[in-house]
């Protein structure tokens, strides 16, 4: 509530029409949706501010549109972004009306796939269904956790409109920022889904498992693995992931700047996210290589060759320690082939787009 005047305070969404047909039905629904979406989600004085923008050209795919929504929702200093645009949308091969995330704070509705008929009320429950999305709320209407997921909203809905204009600087104000929202740094994190993250690189994973398979069967890293000590092997550990998620972040251009002081907490929460979506994303094919490593040094690795390689006696220790190498190896191979990923694959790859099965129906 506002401590003024006892009213709630505002949410700033923001409508992002393409010039054309996009702006004229943007334009024709915009009036009562502010209306619509606080009786779907009330608690918040909604705020829809309507603005005519192609954002890219086509043809473009959905990252590039989420990048270039998301800088003109900062600029414009709003809290949500809905993007009406004209350009089809495609999932695993299959037109999909509209896609989500929760990370950027931007959904996307494609007006083909909407159809003929009855367009501006399908837009218009469409839009108002996507910013419920954006606050988690992308599940089937008939899910047995529809109360827990709203009870979830609410607490994002408070994170939002709690929000204090804060002039403080550093690590202070950055913590204060983390531990205030977060369960919705979770949320958002949970959306990305950061587990998968390896298996959407293909030249990453393809490099990783090259490398691996390279450093078991070569006698010089097994003298290697005889000779360095846990500590450094824990070290090259350490090292490699720190080489891939630099790799990833840095490359593709992920870690993002505020453009003005007003918009520096939705830019902390926003590049926390990503560094938490990368580095779980990177931890999860290092222990998915350690696994398979260790497997195959069990299995591919004679200890007789290892022991007469290292002039010694061979045991299960020994064999682990090579495993645990070659994982490291196979990690930074993985970071020169997610140096040869497009950004436009690292940033669909760090950021799971989610496609609204409700709307989708």
């Amino acid at each position: 509530m506002d401590a003024d005047n006892g009213s709630p305070r505002g949410i700033v969404v923001g409508l992002v029409a393409s010039p054309g047909p996009a702006t004229e039905l943007a334009k024709a629904l915009h009036p009562g949706l502010a209306g619509r979406i606080s009786a779907l989600l009330p608690g918040a004085a909604w705020d829809v501010r309507f603005v005519s923008d192609r954002l890219v050209e086509p043809p473009a795919d959905l990252s590039r549109l989420v990048a270039a929504a998301r800088r003109r929702m900062l600029d414009e200093d709003w809290q949500l972004t809905v993007c009406l645009t004209d350009l089809p949308l495609q999932t695993a091969r299959r037109p999909v009306v509209a896609h989500v995330s929760m990370t950027h704070g931007v959904a996307v509705l494609s007006l083909p796939a909407l159809g003929p008929v009855a367009v501006t009320r399908r837009a218009t429950e469409a839009i108002v269904r996507l910013v419920a999305g954006l606050l988690g709320d992308n599940e089937p209407d008939g899910d047995e956790d529809r109360r827990r997921r709203r009870t979830a909203i609410g607490r994002r809905l408070r994170e939002l409109v709690d929000r204090e204009d804060d002039d403080a600087r550093g690590f202070g104000f950055v913590t204060g920022v983390v531990t205030g929202n977060l369960r919705l740094l979770l949320g958002m994190l949970r959306a990305n889904r950061p587990w998968r993250l390896a298996m959407r690189l293909s030249r990453a994973l393809v490099a990783a498992l090259a490398a691996g398979v390279f450093a078991l069967v070569t006698s010089d890293i097994w003298r290697l693995a005889d000779n360095v000590g846990a500590v450094r092997l824990a070290l090259l550990a350490i090292g490699s992931i720190v080489a891939v998620v630099a790799t990833i972040v840095i490359g593709a251009g992920l870690w993002e700047r505020a453009p003005e002081r007003r918009s520096r907490e939705q830019v902390i929460l926003f590049n926390v996210v990503t560094l938490a979506t990368v580095v779980i994303g990177v931890l999860a094919l290092y222990l998915s290589l350690l696994v398979l490593t260790v497997i195959g040094a069990l299995l591919l690795v004679p200890r007789e060759s290892f022991g007469a390689a290292v002039g010694h006696r061979v045991g299960l220790a020994g064999v682990l320690g090579l495993a645990w190498l070659a994982t490291s190896v196979a990690t930074v191979g993985g970071a020169l082939g997610a140096g040869l990923e497009t950004d436009e694959a690292v940033r669909e790859a760090a950021y799971s787009y989610q496609p609204d099965e409700q709307l989708s129906r």
